[in-house]
C-alpha cells in the first residue's frame, strides 16, 4: 500500500550509504530511477546530480537556457525543488513553467530544439539550451526519476550518463550538504517562466494533420492517466470542435488511486497494458478513438472498437502511412527501429521501397538522425516513438506520447480506417507475425555473461526447425552493443537481454508462421540461452 506521506518524509530523511552500490547514481536508457524509502532516490542523489550536470555544462561550454520539467509522480515537486536550487546556485539560467504546471517530455525537448533553432549559434554549443525532467515514466507511484537531455533536445548518450553519474558519485563520497543551494523562492525568482504548453501545441500542425481531425466528425477521448499530458489535452479540446475532444479522466493524484491494478497487482500508468487502461477500454464503444498517456507524456496507447491496439502493430501503421501521406518526406530519410520491435515493420519499410535503420533498445539511438533530420521517424516496442514534422524538419528527439495519439486521430480521419482496421490492411499485404515478450529468471553470473557473448557464441545451426540465418550482439544500424544478442531464421527471430534491475532476462520472440511456431521459438531460445551463457 503506497504511504504518500511515508514517501516524501523518506525523501528528505533517508541518507544513501555510498559503500553500497545500489544505493549510487546509477543511468540506465532512461535516466536515474528508485525509490526514497529504498535510499536509491533521496534528497542527496538530486542535490549531486543537479550538481553534476552543472559541471558537465560548465565543461562543454553550455551556458543556454535549461528547461526544466516535472511530472506528477508524489517525489517529482520535492525533486524538482532541490534541482531548481542547485541549478540556480550554480548560475544555471533555468526556466520553468509559466503556471508552474507539470511538464511532459516532448513539451521540454520541443523547447530544448526551438530554442537552438533560433539562438543564431555560431560555434559548436555556444549559447545552446538542454534540459532535465523529473519523471520515472509510467514506474509506481513511489517511485522516481530523473533524466538528462542535451543540447540535441534527446535523452543523453551513454559517456554523457556516465560522466555524469561518475561526478555526482564523487559528490556523494565527498559529502553532497557541502553543495551550494539557494532558498527555494529566491530559486523561482531567478528562474525564467516558459510557456511549455503554449508554444507546443501552436506547432502541432507542423507535424500532424490538425484541419483533418477537426474536420473529420470523429470523436475522441482522452486520459492522461494523472499525468502531464492533462493541461494539454484539455487545451486541445479547448481548440478542436466543441465535442470532440473529451477528456475522461481529469484527476491528479501522486498517489494514483483511480489506476487499476497491473498484471502483476501493482499500480502502473503503463499505456500499452490492457490491465492498466481498463478504465479507458471500458468506454471505448462511446468514442471513435480512446487515447492515452503515461505520466510524463513519452508514450502512447491506441484504443479504437477492437480494444488496446498492440503498439508494434501500431508503429507498423504510422510509419507506413507517413511514407504514403508525407510528400515532403525526402526518399533517402531512414526509418529507424529498435531490434526488438516487430518484423512487420522491417517488412513496411521495404514495401515503401525505404532504409531501415535498427538500434539497440533504448530511444537515445534515435536522437541524432532526429535532430539531423536523416531519420524521418523512431520508434520502440515499449510504445515510444517521435518523428519529423510534415516538412521533414526536427519535431522532438525524444518520445511524444502527445503526438502520436493525434496521428493516430489524422490516420482515421484521412483514410476513414481506424489504426486496427489499417493494420489488418498491411497483414494481408505482409502476413501474419506473432509476436511475444517474456521474463525469465537469471542468476547474476547468468546476467554478466551476456557481456561476453559474441557471434561465435551460437554453435547451434538451428532453431525451432529452421536454419540460423544470423546471430547479432551488434545492432545492424549503428555498430552499437545490444547488451544481448538476437538470433534470426527465416521465419522467426528472438532477442535476449538481461534486466538491469532485477534477477531476469528477457526474451523478445517473432514467428511469422503461427502461434504455436512462436511458442517453438520461445522453448528454443531459453534452451539455447541455458547452454550459451553456461559457456560464456
Amino acid at each position: 500500500m503506497f504511504d504518500l506521506d511515508q514517501c516524501l518524509a523518506a525523501f528528505y530523511s533517508i541518507q544513501p550509504d555510498v559503500n553500497q552500490a545500489s544505493q549510487r547514481v546509477a543511468f540506465g536508457t532512461s535516466g536515474h530511477r528508485g525509490s526514497s524509502l529504498a535510499a536509491t532516490f533521496n534528497e542527496a542523489h538530486i542535490v549531486v546530480i543537479a550538481k553534476a550536470v552543472a559541471d558537465y555544462r560548465q565543461q562543454q561550454g553550455i551556458d543556454g537556457p535549461l528547461f526544466l520539467g516535472r511530472d506528477t509522480h508524489a517525489l517529482s515537486q520535492p525533486a524538482w525543488e532541490v534541482c531548481l536550487q542547485v541549478l540556480a546556485a550554480a548560475g544555471v539560467d533555468v526556466r520553468i513553467a509559466n503556471d508552474n504546471n507539470v511538464t511532459a517530455t516532448p513539451l521540454v525537448s520541443r523547447a530544448i530544439l526551438m530554442a537552438n533553432a533560433t539562438n543564431g549559434k555560431t560555434e559548436q554549443n555556444s549559447h545552446q539550451a538542454d534540459g532535465i525532467i523529473i519523471t520515472p515514466s509510467h514506474n509506481p507511484p513511489e517511485d522516481g526519476g530523473i533524466k538528462y537531455n542535451t543540447p540535441d533536445g534527446g535523452p543523453a548518450a551513454a559517456e554523457v550518463t556516465g560522466w555524469i553519474e561518475q561526478r555526482a558519485n564523487q559528490y556523494l563520497q565527498q559529502g553532497w550538504q557541502h553543495i551550494a543551494r539557494l532558498p527555494l523562492g529566491v530559486a523561482e525568482a531567478k528562474a525564467e517562466a516558459y510557456d511549455y504548453i503554449g508554444q507546443y501545441i501552436a506547432g502541432l500542425a507542423e507535424v500532424v494533420d490538425m484541419q483533418a481531425i477537426a474536420e473529420s466528425g470523429l470523436t475522441l477521448a482522452a486520459d492522461p492517466m494523472g499525468g502531464t499530458a492533462l493541461p494539454v489535452w484539455q487545451a486541445l479540446a479547448q481548440q478542436l470542435p466543441a465535442g470532440q475532444l473529451t477528456v475522461v479522466n481529469n484527476q491528479l493524484d501522486p498517489a494514483f488511486a483511480f489506476m487499476p491494478p497491473d498484471h502483476d497487482g501493482r499500480i502502473r500508468m503503463d499505456c500499452s497494458s490492457p490491465q492498466a487502461m481498463a478504465n479507458l477500454l471500458t468506454v471505448r464503444e462511446q468514442y471513435d478513438l480512446a487515447l492515452a498517456n503515461d505520466p510524463d507524456a513519452d508514450r502512447h496507447g491506441i484504443v479504437d472498437a477492437t480494444g488496446l491496439m498492440n503498439p508494434n502493430h501500431f508503429l507498423c501503421v504510422c510509419v507506413d502511412y507517413c511514407l504514403t501521406h508525407r510528400p515532403q518526406w525526402r526518399a533517402q530519410l531512414k526509418i529507424g527501429k529498435t531490434l526488438v520491435t516487430s518484423s512487420m515493420m522491417d517488412a513496411v519499410v521495404a514495401g515503401n521501397q525505404r532504409q531501415l535503420y535498427e538500434v539497440p533498445v533504448g530511444f537515445k539511438w534515435f536522437v541524432p538522425g532526429l535532430c539531423e533530420g536523416w531519420l524521418a521517424f523512431g520508434g520502440e516496442e515499449s510504445a515510444g516513438a517521435s518523428l519529423l514534422t510534415q516538412a521533414g524538419e526536427p519535431w522532438s528527439t525524444d518520445k511524444d506520447g502527445i503526438v502520436l495519439c493525434l496521428l493516430a486521430a489524422e490516420i482515421m480521419a484521412v483514410t476513414g480506417k481506424s489504426p486496427s482496421q489499417y493494420y489488418h490492411e498491411l497483414t494481408q499485404a505482409y502476413g501474419e507475425h506473432y509476436y511475444r515478450r517474456i521474463d525469465a529468471p537469471a542468476t547474476a553470473e547468468q546476467k554478466a555473461a551476456f557481456k561476453g557473448l559474441s557471434a561465435a557464441s551460437v554453435v547451434a545451426k538451428e532453431l525451432a526447425g529452421s536454419a540460423i540465418t544470423a546471430v547479432y550482439t551488434e545492432a545492424p544500424g549503428n555498430g552499437a552493443s545490444i547488451g544481448g544478442i538476437k538470433v534470426c531464421t527465416a521465419q522467426g527471430w528472438f532477442a535476449a537481454r538481461p534486466s538491469g534491475t532485477e534477477a531476469i532476462y528477457k526474451i523478445y520472440a517473432e514467428s511469422v508462421v503461427s502461434e504455436a511456431h512462436l511458442q517453438q521459438l520461445i522453448a528454443g531460445a531459453q534452451a539455447l540461452l541455458t547452454e550459451v551463457l553456461a559457456g560464456a
